[in-house]
């Protein structure tokens, strides 16, 4: 599987996390409808099937994650 850069990945976890944040106080269609390409894209970048997921394995391809511990991505 091709990895995305770790500055890919951060600028996506940032962009994700900005977005929900909007959604949670405005909750329109066009924050929502970046959400959604935001959380695919996160998916395909770790090749994972749901956001949640995909943000914990971004989060633990970026420099300074605790590589040691992966407990959480077999669950």
């Amino acid at each position: 599987m091709l990895m995305a850069h770790p500055a890919v990945l951060s600028n996506l976890i940032e962009q994700y996390e900005t977005l929900r944040m909007l959604h949670a106080e405005n909750g329109g269609t066009e924050v929502r409808r970046r959400m959604d390409d935001i959380a695919y894209t996160l998916c395909v970048s770790t090749g994972t099937r749901d956001v949640d997921t995909a943000l914990i394995a971004a989060r633990h391809r970026l420099p300074g994650a605790r590589t040691e511990d992966d407990s959480v991505l077999m669950a």
